[in-house]
C-alpha cells in the first residue's frame, strides 16, 4: 500500500485543520473527501462565511460534506459511499461511534496538546492562561470518552514568558501538519509489515487541566481575584483571540469591555491597576468602536 492506495476522509473546520488538509493534499495522500461545519452567517452584515476547510477543499476540488447532524442518514450514507480506509480529525465536532468506528482502519484525531492535559476545545489557550512553561500536540485513536484514545505520536514545544497565543497556536499548527502526515506514514507502514499500529494508553495523572470551550464570561479579568502574574498569563493566553476584556474607569471616565490584549507585571506603565497581589500595567487595549493600540496613544486620545 502505498500513500495514493489510502483513501482518507477528512474532518475538520478552522485554519488549524486546513493547514494539516493542505499538508496532505500537497503531499500526494489521497484525501476522498472532506466533512466540515454547516456555513453561517458572520460579521455586522451577517454573510455566510465559509469555514477556512472548506474554503481550501473549494481550491483544490474536494468534495465537501456540511452536515447538520452527524447521525443523519442521509450524510452517513453519502460518507460510506467513499469506502474511506482512514479518517483523519483536526479541531473538529464530537463525532458518534457510527462516524468514527467507519473506517477500517479507524479514525485519529490530532489534539493540540499534551495529553492527557487539556482535554476539550481550547486545549491551546489553557495551557497559557494557566501560565504552562510547555505544551505540544497528540495524535492518537477516536474512542467513546471525548480526547481519551490511545496515544499514537506526541510532540512538545516551549512557552515563552511573555508569548501569547497566537503565536503558540501557529507553532502548533505547523508541529500538527507534521505530525498527522507521520501519523498517516506510520498506519500505511504498519499495514504493509502486516501489524498492528503501536499506540500508547494515556497515563493516568492524579491532577488533570481541562480545556472547556471559552465564552464572553470566561474571558473577563477579575483583577480583585487574580494575582499580577496571573493575570499576565490570562491576558497572553486570549491574544489576541476572543482577548480578555474588563470594565476600566481612566480619569474619572468609565469604558466597558475593554479588550486587553497585553500588560506587564509592574507598578509603572500609563494605565497600572492593582491586583490581588501586585500590579499589571495595561501595554495594549481596544475600546468598542475603535481600533487597538497601545495605552499611550489611548491616553492621549482622552479629553
Amino acid at each position: 500500500m502505498t500513500k495514493k492506495d489510502l483513501k482518507i476522509v477528512y474532518l475538520g473546520t478552522p485554519e488549524f485543520a486546513a493547514a494539516s488538509l493542505q499538508a496532505l493534499v500537497e503531499g500526494g495522500y489521497n484525501v476522498v473527501a472532506v466533512v466540515t461545519m454547516p456555513d453561517k452567517p458572520a460579521g455586522r452584515g451577517h454573510q455566510v462565511q465559509f469555514s477556512d476547510v472548506k474554503k481550501y477543499a473549494l481550491s483544490v476540488g474536494l468534495p465537501i460534506l456540511q452536515p447538520e447532524r452527524m447521525k443523519d442518514e442521509a450524510f452517513l450514507e453519502e460518507l460510506r459511499s467513499y469506502q474511506a480506509d482512514l479518517q483523519i480529525v483536526v479541531a473538529f465536532r464530537m463525532l458518534p461511534e457510527v462516524v468514527w468506528s467507519m473506517p477500517r482502519l479507524g479514525t485519529f484525531n490530532l489534539h493540540a496538546s499534551l495529553l492527557p492535559q487539556y482535554r476539550g476545545a481550547a486545549p491551546i489557550n489553557w495551557a497559557v492562561m494557566n501560565g504552562d512553561k510547555e505544551t505540544g500536540a497528540t495524535t492518537f485513536m477516536l474512542k467513546h470518552e471525548i480526547d481519551t484514545g490511545n496515544m499514537i505520536l506526541q510532540e512538545k514545544i516551549a512557552i515563552g514568558e511573555d508569548e501569547n497565543v497566537g503565536s503558540v497556536h501557529d507553532r502548533l499548527m505547523a508541529m500538527g501538519t507534521e505530525l498527522v502526515t507521520r501519523t498517516v506514514d506510520l498506519i500505511i507502514e504498519c499495514e504493509n509489515k502486516g501489524i498492528a499500529l503501536p499506540t500508547t494508553p494515556q497515563p493516568e495523572i492524579a491532577e488533570l487541566r481541562p480545556a472547556p470551550k471559552l465564552f464572553k464570561e470566561t474571558c473577563e479579568i477579575h483583577f480583585d481575584e487574580m494575582t499580577a502574574e496571573q493575570v499576565h498569563n490570562f491576558v497572553r493566553g486570549l491574544s489576541p483571540y476572543p482577548a480578555a476584556w474588563c470594565n476600566l474607569t481612566i480619569k474619572g471616565q468609565a469604558f466597558e469591555n475593554v479588550k486587553i490584549f497585553s500588560v506587564a507585571v509592574s507598578d509603572k506603565g500609563d494605565i497600572v491597576v492593582p491586583c490581588k497581589e501586585g500590579n499589571v500595567a495595561i501595554l495594549e487595549l481596544q475600546i468598542p468602536g475603535k481600533k487597538r493600540m497601545d495605552s499611550k496613544a489611548f491616553l492621549n486620545g482622552l479629553h
